[in-house]
Parts: structure tokens; C-alpha cells; sequence
């Protein structure tokens, strides 16, 4: 497989079997027998016989058995902008998707949030404080009850709050606040400090 190859698979979010051994540098069988003795977590397709990793289970199994991650845990890094105004998503999407450092999602209320961090699994969460179904805060706590997301970072963004709901929101699990408006290259600077990229 070329390198290239190996990149393209690092970045997907469920895995065969035969993709985990690649990736593992083990035999499909070594992959098949530690999943059906329950080592490796995961998942059949319904209606067969497939099985399916999703990458937080290879990633936890990797570490467990000191199989270097590098791969998958590639310098790309996974943004979820979650915002009901379409200005700050487009503006995101714009500035940060020109920037090959991250690939960026977005989410306008709560409930999408929720769905696309346990698909997406971002490494850093910009979360409006204010969204049209819950408060951001609900979703911080959620995020913050989930242990294979406890690496996420979360930065709150809003406009509307005052000094001891920032306390709130960072007591709830936020790595940080940014008051809107805001500037978007010290926000991105701050992004950077969070996820320990240059």
C-alpha cells in the first residue's frame, strides 16, 4: 500500500477488518480473532457477517497493545463549528477550510452538534452559547460525559453572556470563551495553543 493510500485510510472513522491490519501492521486473521474475543470493540453490518471498527475503538486497541498511532492520529485536525448564524459559519468555513491544517464541519442547533461529534469526533468543538433547540452548555456536558471524547477541546463563542455564565460554561467542561465579535486570527492562534499545533 503507498503512503498516500495509508493517508486516505487513516482518515476515515470505521474500518474493516483487513483495513485494521493494515493500519495495525498485523494479519486480517490476528485482527478477527482479537475482535470476536472482544479485545477489539466494534460492530457487524447488520443482515451479515461484516464486522466494522469505528476509529476510537482501533485507536484505544492500538494504544493498548503499543501499536504506534501515527497514522491515524495524523496532523489533520477535526473541527466542529456549531453556530445558528449563518455569517459566523460561512466565515469559519472560509478562513479554516483555506487552512490545511483542519477539517471543518458545522452544526446550526444542538441536536445536530450531538450527531456529528459522535461521527465526526472532533478535536476541537467552537460552540455558540446560544443555539435555537438547547444552550451550548448542555451540549458541553454532554460532550464532557462522553470518555471517548474527553480529549476534545471546546471553545464557547457567544456574544450574549455575562462574567458568571463564562465561569459557568468553563466550570461545565470549556477550555475557553471568545466574546463575540471576535477576531478570528487570535481565535484561530487560540485554536492552535489548545491542540498543540504550530
Amino acid at each position: 500500500m503507498s503512503k498516500r493510500d495509508v493517508k486516505e485510510l487513516a482518515k476515515k472513522q470505521v474500518f474493516t477488518t483487513g483495513e485494521a491490519a493494515e493500519l495495525c501492521k498485523v494479519s486480517q486473521q490476528t485482527i478477527i480473532r482479537c475482535f470476536d474475543s472482544g479485545r477489539l470493540q466494534g460492530f457487524r453490518v447488520p443482515g451479515s457477517k461484516f464486522r466494522r471498527i469505528p476509529r476510537a475503538d482501533l485507536v484505544r486497541f492500538m494504544k493498548a497493545n503499543d501499536i504506534p498511532t501515527d497514522q491515524l492520529e495524523s496532523s489533520i485536525r477535526r473541527v466542529l463549528v456549531v453556530d445558528d448564524d449563518d455569517q459566523i459559519i460561512d466565515l469559519f468555513v472560509d478562513v479554516l477550510g483555506r487552512d490545511d491544517r483542519f477539517d471543518v464541519r458545522t452544526a446550526s442547533t444542538g441536536y445536530d452538534a450531538g450527531l456529528l461529534t459522535e461521527q465526526f469526533r472532533p478535536h476541537i468543538l467552537l460552540l455558540d452559547y446560544m443555539l435555537p433547540d438547547i444552550n451550548g452548555h448542555l451540549v458541553c456536558e454532554r460532550v464532557r460525559a462522553n470518555p471517548d471524547l474527553e480529549d476534545t477541546k471546546i471553545i464557547f463563542v457567544s456574544g450574549v453572556v455575562n462574567a458568571d455564565e463564562i465561569q459557568k460554561l468553563l466550570q461545565a467542561g470549556g477550555d475557553d470563551f471568545v466574546k463575540k465579535p471576535f477576531n478570528i486570527e487570535r481565535l484561530i492562534d487560540r485554536m492552535c495553543e489548545l491542540l498543540e499545533i504550530a
